[in-house]
């Protein structure tokens, strides 16, 4: 196999090298449905108030199910409160599998808590779910929630082996990436301590491509199901996390607040930064970046206007359109004053790899403009988030121009999850694209706390629960002040947390922003917090839950990080369950137990 240099790429030119399909995308549509985007016009009369929204009314909240429903609940939420069974529940189920056998199995895990958190097996058994949900004004995000049963060495193995180049194992290519970007044997199994839905490991490109199939048969099924769906994606399914190039985009962003903290602008917002040119030209004189004179062929005012001063959106803009800076694998090494490459070099196949990962991304993305259904792109680990997110934003750039296609995943629990959200907020309003976000808390928290204590990096999770809420409600802020000016851009607030919810919608109150707009929608888990989700929905908010469906045996990974979860979230659940309680009690003194949702 044939060696090659590291390969100069930009991520915007290799999106555009995907091939591309003949069918064109959707337009926007008039905002006279459900599954409209916002449409706001001039001719518009006044509209009546924001609804307001009880979430203590159990009678409205649980109006959609059943008595035997609310029991099912309480069931399963005071389990997964339970310490004891949380810490034997593996061994537990695989005792009941063993003494039941498989089909009375199956038929207690949907009695319990298969039936609580999983839609069902397939497109077909899960389409009523979706439908009756509907009727309540809940929409679904769709999300097939299988996973390989890798033991935990399987799954150490094969991240370590796809985390690296072949250069690398073979001995003769050396990395230069950061102790936060290497794989780490301790982590090699990225399962551990993390309550989110899926976890993909690489095996091969039949496997990516075989992942590519499964998240276009979800995009299908969303689609088949209702008329307003998402789908949800992870791109680790989708190539090898060695191509994630994180560490890059890392360093080119330290390398920038390093100039700014030379010109004495340390601890700005980044959105907020600006350089010196003339002073960033010198340190880029000095870094031995380019020549002085290739400098002035680069800081012009065609391409930086004439204020005399870069921004950190300028600034990466830049390193895409210059050849001389775009090299993928070449970062600056602030101690050495010199350019380095990160590893050593790909050899033909890796290139490949890289080009055929971001062709199934453009081909998920034209199949869900045909199907009319959104994708939602999934936050992971800080050490593939970064570039997630810039792979995300290239497609948000190609496929949110005329209908809003891609939202991407803001996890605020990080130290620098605002500077994200408002940098990506400046960068559509300046390209003319819809930005469309989720807000999450983060589901990484331990492993990744665990994570930079073992392997001596900087802890990059906000120090307590307090200060990630304090975080999400500033990012959650500036997004809404952003709607308020702009009719195109949208937000998902995903969030089991009541004070959350209660803040949007008073924000939404103050800044005039109506549900009818469809600028601001709510997503919680199936089987968790009915009693936000359907409120919010029968007072006409967008508002969706996240809905994995799949054979039982296969998304048992999935139920036991769920049984976690509920866990980690007393205080919510402990509200929920006194309020299921409440409602049984008031069904039964009323003589309405057999209730019917109409």
């Amino acid at each position: 196999m044939g060696l090659r240099r590291a390969p100069r790429v930009q991520l915007s030119a290799l999106c555009r090298r995907a091939p591309l399909s003949t069918a064109p995308a959707a337009r926007e549509q008039p905002a006279a449905g459900p599954g409209a985007e916002p449409g706001r016009g001039p001719a518009e009369t006044a509209r009546p108030p924001v609804p307001a929204v009880d979430f203590g009314n159990t009678q409205e909240a649980y109006r959609s199910r059943r008595s035997w429903e609310l029991v099912r609940s309480l069931l399963v939420l005071r389990l997964c409160a339970s310490p004891a069974l949380l810490a034997r529940h593996e061994q537990l189920l695989h005792l009941a599998r063993r003494l039941l056998g498989q089909r009375l199995f199956n038929t207690l895990m949907k009695m319990t808590f298969y039936g609580q958190f999983v839609a069902g097996e397939d497109q077909e058994s899960i389409r009523p779910l979706i439908q009756h949900n509907r009727a309540f004004g809940v929409g679904s995000i769709l999300d097939y929630g299988v996973e390989e049963d890798l033991t935990p060495e399987e799954a150490e193995r094969t991240e370590m082996e796809s985390c690296s180049s072949a250069l690398e194992r073979d001995g003769h290519g050396v990395s230069k990436r950061e102790k936060q970007f290497q794989a780490h044997r301790a982590f090699g199994d990225r399962r551990d301590g993390v309550t989110s839905a899926r976890t993909y490991f690489y095996a091969s490109e039949a496997k990516c491509d075989s992942h590519m199939e499964t998240f276009l048969h979800c995009i299908e099924a969303s689609g088949g199901a209702s008329e307003d769906g998402f789908s949800a994606i992870k791109l680790t399914a989708l190539g090898r996390p060695q191509f994630l190039f994180s560490d890059v985009l890392t360093k080119w962003r330290r390398f920038f607040h390093h100039v700014a903290a030379e010109q004495g602008k340390a601890g700005l917002a980044a959105v907020d930064t600006k350089l010196e040119v003339a002073a960033l030209q010198e340190s880029v004189v000095k870094m031995g970046i380019a020549s002085r004179a290739e400098i002035e062929d680069w800081f012009t005012a065609e391409t930086l206007g004439v204020s005399g001063t870069l921004d950190l959106l300028d600034w990466c803009s830049l390193i895409d359109s210059r050849t001389e800076l775009s090299r993928h694998l070449v970062v600056p090494n602030m101690q050495t004053g010199r350019l380095e490459p990160l590893l050593s070099r790909f050899t033909e196949e890796e290139e490949r790899q890289m080009t055929r990962m971001l062709q199934r991304m453009d081909v998920l993305a034209k199949k869900a403009s045909q199907a009319g259904v959104r994708l939602m792109v999934d936050a992971e680990q800080t050490y593939f988030q970064p570039a997630i997110s810039r792979l995300t934003l290239e497609m948000q750039r190609r496929f949110n121009v005329e209908r809003p296609l891609i939202f991407n995943t803001f996890q605020c629990y990080l130290r620098d999850a605002y500077d994200n959200v408002t940098l990506d907020v400046e960068l559509a309003r300046r390209e003319g694209w819809c930005f469309r976000a989720k807000l999450v808390r983060g589901a990484y928290m331990t492993q990744e706390r665990a994570r930079a204590l073992e392997v001596g990096y900087e802890d990059p999770i906000n120090p307590t629960y307090e200060a990630t809420s304090i975080v999400y409600h500033r990012c959650l802020d500036y997004v809404l002040e952003e709607l308020k000016h702009n009719a195109r851009a949208a937000v998902m607030v995903a969030s089991h947390n009541e004070d959350t919810v209660r803040f949007t919608l008073r924000r939404m109150e103050e800044l005039g922003l109506h549900p009818a707009d469809r600028q601001v929608y709510f997503g919680q888990l199936l089987g968790m917090c009915d009693q936000i989700s359907f409120p919010l929905g029968q007072a006409g908010f967008p508002v969706y839950k996240y809905v994995p469906y799949g054979p039982v045996m296969e998304v048992l990974p999935y139920l036991s990080r769920r049984a976690l979860e509920n866990s980690g979230v007393m205080k919510g659940a402990q509200r929920e369950r006194q309020l299921l309680w409440q409602e049984l009690k008031r069904r039964l003194c009323t003589g309405s137990l057999f209730h019917q949702p109409a």
